[in-house]
């Protein structure tokens, strides 16, 4: 009984969460919003190479560089995200194991 009272508090939650931007906002969105929209992923992607590359040493400095390159080169080249993800995924793994 405990467990369908909490599941039902947390599904109340999240949808109360979820729909509470378009009852706020129903006329028009405000300026601050549309500019956290607008730059919140960049912040996120700097966040996450800033966490990739925080511990670089000498035995892993070329294998993360080089597949760095390569990510940012393929998307570039292709403009898809799962692309470069796989891309760089497998030739990291490759090199780590294989080469390095």
């Amino acid at each position: 009984m405990y467990s369908y009272i909490l599941v039902t508090v947390m599904a109340l939650t999240t949808i109360v969460i979820r729909f509470l931007p378009f009852i706020l906002f129903k006329n028009k969105t405000p300026d601050f919003i549309l500019y956290l929209g607008k730059m919140l992923p960049m912040c996120a992607m700097a966040m996450l190479v800033v966490y990739c590359y925080r511990n670089l040493t000498l035995t892993n400095f070329l294998p993360d560089i080089i597949c760095g390159i390569i990510v940012v080169i393929s998307y570039k080249w292709k403009h898809s995200t799962g692309i470069s993800i796989v891309l760089g995924t497998v030739l990291y793994m490759f090199l780590i194991q294989r080469i390095f």
